[in-house]
């Protein structure tokens, strides 16, 4: 019934259509008439009207129909539909002339005069019909959207979002459209700051532009805004940064619309608008690696341990070069899976995806994995990472990190592996705890190794902290946050180097292609971040106000940590050299015993976790805790 209720409403206003077309088309010949003629009607042009208005009328509503004027929806029409409207009128403008002249030539009673008409008016009726068909469409589009307009206005004035756009460029206008198009459900755009001295004081599709964005939380007081889209896609990303900084005073929550390269078919999705992440707003932009240098992943087959957050995005860049295949090694079947589906939908057929279940702690596992797959690449990323909890478990730290890769890297010498990189982290200098200590002793595992195995090029790359990997600060604080604070800092001075998660991911791919053997890779990070401020930010993006609505408490030095962490050992700065990427640095494999390292490790694979510290120190002799952090209960 519903169905049915739908196509009689359609053809009814189908049916008044085509009754208006009817009087406009036959008004604008009585019109152009009367305007021809002086406004004086000629005694004989009234009954030649007469004589032709049925057959131009029914030839003008078939050249309509046959022009799609009646299958239109005009409550969204637009130009296309004004220019389809222009060219049936021209049509059926032409087609009037014939109708005339084959009524004329006929010679027969009132068709006689049918083509006594000027050039003049056949133009001028055309242009009229035109402009009074063309005219009641956009009549009826704006009476429908002003009416429609003002029922959703009155019904969510109240609860609606106020919007500021930052742009007023091509990207800001179209969001404009969008947030329209879906009737303002996700808001109203009140507002839009921009930096070009002409834009401001004009008006943009009604929206007033007011000053530029270093005013940016003065205009959203003023202007009671409650959300700030940014739509500068074309900015840089720098520039970004600073006007998103600038907005942070504000309080409002804030919004990104997508960039150039996101949009689906260069059409804008208000689904597409995202929250501001803390990794926009990096004191830094995100470095741009030259991952055209990879093309070594062509055609090979890669191994990649543990896939956790990073290792994760470390198969998704090694799957963007067409591999042979690809082997996914975990102990956790979750992460895994979850990865390996994804995979599959991405590249459907591109190349074959494994996955294996196996612990590195397991040489006879890993062995059977090497023997099956002979992987030319190697990314090792499987390792516990947790300081506090490695501090209270340091001989699983040390089965895991140290004996874990040292398994790994022994059955890629067996194998002939062609490249052998292993994640490695800043708490790795000078370290402070147990997690550090392992792994410096990851990193000159990979040095010793490259010393024996000339046919495998063995290389580390040394992390800061990464955004939003599993058991970072991001995370922790977020759910704080959720949960309604309070958000922990151990310490108010506390400061750690920053790297996104594709940073960390395409560090890794790269350090591969830039490796000769033995090298530590370390990222250019800038300046370290103070986890406060970080605190302080991702309150504001969740939509709160630091020490108001969630406060921040200050918890103390957690076992193993330290206030500073460094990116490169004192004996290493005299090597350390730029690659072929100035935002990515090499430091050259110092000098160590084989021999007194066997012996180390020897003992290593014994200890308990009475001596464990001791025997670390003995292979990493600036391995000194924290002595201000607490004690482990």
């Amino acid at each position: 019934m519903k169905k049915v209720a739908t196509n009689l409403g359609l053809l009814a206003r189908q049916a008044v259509l085509i009754f208006a077309d009817i009087l406009l088309i036959n008004a604008s010949y009585f019109l152009t008439a009367v305007l021809n003629n002086n406004h004086a009607v000629m005694p004989m042009i009234v009954p030649m009207l007469l004589t032709r208005a049925l057959p131009v009328t029914v030839m003008f509503v078939l050249v309509y129909a046959l022009f799609g004027l009646y299958s239109s929806i005009w409550k969204y029409a637009g130009m296309q539909d004004l220019l389809r409207c222009g060219a049936a009128g021209v049509m059926g403008g032409l087609l009037s002339v014939s109708i005339d002249k084959i009524g004329s030539a006929l010679d027969w009673g009132p068709l006689r005069n049918m083509g006594n008409f000027d050039a003049n008016f056949y133009v001028s009726s055309t242009l009229m019909i035109i402009a009074l068909c063309g005219g009641f469409r956009m009549f009826y589009r704006a009476s429908r959207y002003l009416h429609h307009t003002n029922v959703m206005f009155r019904r969510s004035r109240r609860n609606q979002k106020r919007i500021m756009l930052v742009g007023a460029g091509d990207m800001g206008m179209l969001m404009v459209r969008e947030l329209e198009a879906n009737e303002y459900r996700w808001g109203r755009p009140v507002v839009i700051v921009d930096d070009n001295p002409a834009k401001q004081g004009k008006r943009f599709s009604g929206i007033p532009v007011r000053g530029g964005t270093d005013r940016i939380p003065e205009i959203a007081a003023k202007f009671e805004v409650d959300e700030i889209l940014f739509c500068i896609p074309s900015v840089s990303v720098q520039r970004q940064t600073e006007i998103m900084n600038i907005a942070m005073q504000a309080d409002c929550v804030l919004k990104k619309c997508p960039t150039l390269t996101e949009l689906n078919d260069d059409k804008p999705d208000i689904q597409q608008i995202r929250n501001v992440e803390i990794t926009d707003l990096l004191p830094r932009p995100e470095v741009d690696l030259n991952i055209d240098q990879c093309k070594y992943l062509n055609g090979r087959t890669v191994l990649v341990t543990g896939v956790g957050s990073i290792g994760s995005e470390i198969c998704r860049q090694v799957a963007k070069h067409k591999p042979l295949r690809m082997i996914l090694v975990d102990n956790y079947e979750n992460n895994v899976f979850s990865l390996y589906h994804e995979l599959k939908r991405q590249y459907k057929d591109t190349f074959p995806i494994y996955i294996r279940i196996g612990s590195v702690q397991d040489i006879g596992r890993m062995r059977e994995i090497f023997s099956e797959f002979h992987p030319d690449i190697v990314f090792h990323a499987a390792a516990h990472k947790h300081v506090p909890l490695m501090e209270s478990s340091p001989c699983e730290a040390v089965k895991n990190n140290i004996f874990g890769t040292y398994n790994t890297a022994k059955v890629a010498v067996e194998h002939k592996v062609k490249k052998f990189v292993i994640l490695s982290t800043d708490k790795a200098v000078n370290p402070a705890n147990v997690m550090g200590a392992t792994k410096r002793v990851t990193e000159m595992i990979v040095q010793y190794f490259d010393r024996l195995a000339p046919n495998t090029q063995f290389a580390a790359v040394r992390f800061g902290n990464v955004l939003g990997s599993n058991g970072s600060v991001i995370p922790i604080f977020k759910k704080q946050i959720e949960c309604g604070g309070p958000v922990t800092v151990t310490d108010p001075e506390i400061t750690r180097y920053f790297m996104t998660i594709p940073e960390a991911a395409q560090l890794v791919i790269q350090a591969g292609s830039l490796s000769q053997g033995g090298e530590v890779f370390v990222l250019d990070m800038g300046e370290p971040v103070r986890i406060l401020d970080l605190a302080e930010k991702i309150i504001k993006l969740s939509g709160y106000v630091p020490y108001k609505d969630i406060d921040i408490v200050f918890t103390g030095l957690r076992p193993g940590e330290k206030l500073y962490e460094e990116l490169t050992l004192t004996e290493e700065m005299a090597g350390r050299k730029k690659t072929a990427n100035n935002k990515i640095f090499v430091t050259p494999p110092l000098d160590f015993s084989n021999e007194k390292m066997e012996r180390a490790l020897k003992k290593l694979r014994a200890a308990t976790n009475e001596n464990v510290r001791e025997l670390l120190m003995e292979i990493v002799p600036n391995f000194h805790e924290n002595p201000d952090a607490p004690t482990i209960e």
